[in-house]
């Protein structure tokens, strides 16, 4: 018999990820509800991830956070046009974010690029990729 999905509690997601992972997470949901309204929504990893984390409006995702132990990712998809838009500002994002998108495959629905966060420093371009996806709506 399959396990119901449970929700992890912040004390769960603390576990797993590790206390400065998990201020990093928290960092991260606020600076994206800060700018977006978005249906939240809890669901499992997958085969390489614990947790995954989606912000979606209208039956379109924003971008997912992604937990497993002692590691946290963001994926955000870029679509053709929003690929588009990404190399006509390229020079603005860092090396790091640059070398993710080179070394991603293109699918037929877009290139899925996955940061895996140590730190803040990808925050601006995570900004910059979010605004891509979409314009913020607060």
């Amino acid at each position: 018999m399959k396990k119901t999905f449970q929700i992890p509690t912040p004390k769960t997601l603390e576990a797993l990820t590790g206390k400065e992972l998990y201020d990093l997470w928290t960092s991260l949901r606020q600076l994206i509800e800060q700018k977006y309204n978005m249906e939240q929504m809890w669901n499992h990893g997958g085969k390489k991830w614990t947790y995954e984390y989606k912000y979606r409006r209208g039956g379109k995702t924003l971008c997912a956070l992604y937990a497993k132990e002692q590691t946290i990712g963001f994926m955000v998809i870029l679509g053709k046009d929003e690929r588009t838009k990404f190399e006509s500002m390229r020079e603005m994002f860092s090396n790091a974010t640059q070398k993710i998108y080179d070394e991603t495959t293109t699918f037929h629905d877009g290139k899925w690029l996955m940061f895996e966060l140590k730190d803040t420093s990808l925050f601006n371009d995570i900004e910059r990729l979010l605004s891509i996806k979409r314009k913020p709506n607060r």
